[in-house]
């Protein structure tokens, strides 16, 4: 088996070829992989150089950690750099992890994601486009997924929503207001992973990716399928519990906005039935979010219809209003750096929260010819 190392190495991300196969293993274990700009630089660089390289079948991401595939972006450096009003610190980070997040979706070559552990927030932008490329999103038990982005007033980003708009029913639209983690099962019955491998049976699997003989990169996704067919997701994905609780997130959460979605489940949680404590728990999960962030990700997913470049242009022009009119700065303050879990949000009522309210926060401050994405197509 030869080995090469890529150019782009840092010590938190390391992408080398080995048996044709492209690997990036992310190594920042003590921040669950969060993505640094120098990790994205070093992801992107080594895309880039495998595109045309025929001696490069496939692109396998990893984690060797088992906690986290990756937990997202670096929140205390995008807090840190707007304490100090470096607004072109955080449009830079933005403006490139969104252009990998592209890259990701329209790569030419099958993409696997071996999703361990925390994949939440940039974990997802860097996994879920292996869907479009004839690759892969393989999960495990310990996968713990979600965009959990409205408990710091943000909304999901890195191109999710695209991904969100096309599960079953509302469940987007749930998954994104709520923020709410789901397992291995709930994926697969969402339509956020694609197959499913037991923990203990990841290093088999990557020496066999590495061991096997392969002359196309479909040859290396129907390796991983065939060792994936060995193991079984337990529950089962149509008894997950994002199906068991389907009929309920379609009957609130298909609603029009979120004033009505939370007058709907306080009418669920007064009725008493067997729906009753779903409903108490969700109202719960709705008062501690950020009002206006719950509103604004609601849109993102009903506005998702549209290419991966609109979507992501979209994603950039909300980071900017995010940080500057919206609550991120306090949800970060709260969540993350004092840690008081008492965060003071712009609107202290979902029902506060006007249709200007939310609008206001889409419009881009920048003219469609000057959009650091405006390249973006497909």
């Amino acid at each position: 088996m030869s080995i090469s190392v890529s150019p782009a190495v840092s010590d938190e991300v390391a992408t080398y070829i080995a048996n044709r196969i492209g690997f990036i293993e992310l190594e920042r274990p003590k921040a669950l992989n969060a993505l640094s700009t120098g990790m994205i630089r070093a992801i992107h660089a080594a895309l880039d150089q495998w595109r045309e390289n025929p001696d490069v079948l496939a692109v396998v991401i990893r984690s060797r950690h088992p906690r986290a595939f990756c937990a997202g972006g670096d929140i205390r450096f995008l807090y840190e750099s707007a304490q100090r009003g470096e607004n072109e610190a955080r449009d830079t980070f933005f403006t490139e992890e969104y252009r990998l997040n592209h890259l990701i979706f329209t790569y030419p070559k099958p993409y696997i994601a071996l999703m361990n552990g925390v994949v939440m927030g940039g974990g997802m932008g860097i996994s879920q486009g292996a869907h479009r490329t004839g690759g892969l999103r393989v999960v495990t038990q310990s996968t713990k997924m979600a965009m959990p982005e409205t408990r710091i007033g943000l909304f999901p980003d890195v191109g999710a929503s695209w991904f969100l708009a096309r599960t079953p029913g509302a469940i987007g639209r749930y998954l994104a207001v709520t923020g709410e983690t789901i397992g291995a099962a709930d994926a697969l019955y969402a339509g956020l992973a694609d197959v499913y491998i037991d923990d203990a049976a990841l290093p088999a699997l990557v020496d066999t990716l590495r061991s096997e003989l392969f002359e196309r990169g479909a040859d290396v996704v129907a390796c991983v399928e065939r060792e994936a067919l060995a193991y079984q997701v337990e529950p089962k994905p149509d008894a997950a519990p994002l199906a068991n609780a389907r009929a309920l997130i379609d009957r609130h959460f298909a609603l029009p906005d979120l004033a009505r979605i939370l007058a709907s489940l306080e009418q669920e949680r007064d009725r008493n039935g067997d729906a009753a404590g779903w409903a108490e728990q969700t109202i719960g999960v709705l008062r501690e979010r950020s009002p206006l962030s719950m509103a604004v990700s609601l849109q993102v997913v009903t506005r998702a219809e549209g290419s991966m470049a609109e979507v992501l242009r979209g994603d950039l022009d909300l980071t900017r209003s995010s940080f500057l009119m919206g609550d991120s700065i306090e949800g970060i303050r709260a969540r993350i750096i004092d840690k008081d879990n008492a965060p003071r949000w712009r609107f202290a009522r979902i029902e506060d929260v006007s249709a200007v309210d939310v609008d206001r926060m889409f419009e881009s401050p920048w003219a469609a010819g000057e959009h650091p994405l405006r390249d973006l197509r497909g």
